[in-house]
């Protein structure tokens, strides 16, 4: 679905979040991997708004050096609130960086995470098919609690919004409650919000208030109240209770969405996707399996109990046994790593590979075939086709200043128990001899061996007492 009007968005993230009880900006708390206005940037650009201007107050700095390396960064124009009084001000500063000719703004709270595209999209659509000014989002809540109510004519239209410090009792006991997502013709607002401004400060918080959109609007019956179907979806996040509700919220719409496509959960409420991350069919996963960041998952993969997948790629039919972490790693079609791996930044393992229990691999290409079945560290290292390391096999790769890389040919043959002081290049075809260090090359088809010769001492032992 598309909106049927262009639209930009204005994000409301100026405010500390003091109930947070934190030194970090609310809008900057994680969610799933990705901070609160991240999820509310990408809701907004998702549902096809052409601009995004954030409103920041409290550590901008902050906010904008996670904002800048983003892929939607030229979508995102900022504009800054010094002091807040009230969120009518907050959208006063961003006027300046509004688009004029786009007709339709719509005005998000940097702390409401749980909003997709599609009921984004579907506002916008309705809205524009009202022609009103101004379409306010709404909800039906069994506790209110202290959002602002939702006030209508006799005839149920959209009169005003009432916060919950200036309401009466009886408007207290309404149910319906102001979201807090707005969206508004432009040209309405431009005219809407300087006049807010003007009329100066009279209500209990003595801020400016964004509600009294409403009232402007109502006055030639050009306002509308556009009730959301899950109430969940406008939850904002106050506190880290909130915080822990919304996670959860995202996470199972996000397993459902997995789900769906084709993807199997042995156990749901024991697994995480974070919403970044893709899957493929036939894809499966065991409980208290993690998928972090950018990380995708090939059709057939299948994931045991335990793995957390960071920023990584694993191919096709690949397999991964218990408890492995994979960070900025890349496993390929048909391999099989695992239980208790750890592939760090830069591992890079090949088709139909096998990297077995115990072994930590970083830097280092294993091409196809290649085998590393236990106990082993591969750092900053190139394993050829077919080659197998033995365990224990440790390259020594770092001389106390800088790191040096080790080069296995195809079809080598590391002995068990080997340190191999880099920089050094084990041919195509060489053997290794278990227990070696060694410290230079070894040609093509040779055999490197360099340990201590056995000998043995007889009669060494005492007797065996009677």
């Amino acid at each position: 679905m598309n909106p049927s009007t262009p639209f930009q968005s204005l994000i409301l993230a100026a405010g500390m979040g003091t109930r947070m009880r934190s030194d970090t900006i609310k809008v900057l708390h994680p969610l799933l991997g990705t901070p609160l206005i991240g999820h509310v940037t990408r809701a907004a650009l998702d549902a096809g708004a052409a601009r995004v201007v954030p409103i920041l107050g409290h550590q901008r700095e902050q906010v904008e050096a996670w904002l800048r390396p983003q892929s939607y960064a030229d979508a995102i124009h900022p504009a800054f609130q010094d002091e807040q009084l009230g969120t009518a001000h907050a959208v006063a500063c961003g006027l300046p960086a509004l688009d004029a000719d786009i007709p339709y703004t719509l005005i998000l709270s940097g702390d409401v995470p749980n909003l997709d595209a599609e009921t984004l999209i579907s506002m916008v659509n309705d809205a524009a098919s009202a022609g009103c000014d101004l379409a306010v989002m709404t909800a039906i809540l069994k506790d209110p609690a202290s959002y602002g109510r939702i006030i209508r004519s006799a005839q149920g239209r959209l009169n005003a919004i009432v916060e919950f410090k200036d309401a009466t009792e009886d408007q207290r006991a309404i149910t319906e409650i102001n979201a807090g997502i707005y969206l508004a013709r432009t040209s309405f607002l431009l005219d809407a919000i300087p006049a807010i401004m003007a009329a100066g400060t009279d209500n209990a918080q003595n801020e400016y208030y964004l509600t009294d959109l409403v009232a402007l609007a109502a006055k030639n019956e050009r306002a509308i109240a556009w009730p959301v179907a899950t109430p969940e979806l406008v939850q904002g996040v106050n506190d880290r209770l909130d915080l822990a509700r919304a996670t959860a919220f995202v996470r199972r719409r996000t397993l459902e969405r997995w789900m769906r496509a084709g993807v199997t959960l042995i156990d749901p409420d024991r697994t995480t996707i974070e919403p970044s991350a893709t899957l493929e069919p036939d894809v499966t996963l065991e409980p208290d399996v993690t998928i972090c960041g950018s990380s995708h998952i090939a059709r057939g993969a299948y994931i045991e109990q335990g793995c957390r997948i960071t920023d990584s790629h694993v191919g096709p039919g690949a397999r991964l046994l218990a408890y492995s972490y994979l960070t900025d790693a890349r496993v390929d079609q048909n391999a099989s790593i695992g239980p208790f791996v750890h592939l760090r930044p830069g591992a890079d393992i090949g088709e139909n590979c096998k990297v077995g229990n115990f072994v930590e691999i970083k830097k280092t290409r294993l091409d196809k075939g290649a085998k590393a079945s236990h106990l082993t560290y591969l750092g900053d290292a190139h394993v050829g086709q077919n080659a197998n390391v033995g365990a224990g096999t440790i390259t020594c790769n770092y001389d106390g200043q800088n790191k040096h890389r080790t080069t296995i040919g195809e079809g080598a043959f590391i002995g068990s128990n080997t340190a191999l002081v880099a920089p050094i290049a084990i041919g195509d075809g060489a053997y290794v001899g278990a227990g070696s260090t060694l410290t230079d090359d070894v040609p093509p088809r040779a055999l490197g061996i360099a340990r201590g010769r056995q000998r043995n001492i007889e009669d060494w032992a005492d007797p065996t007492p009677e």
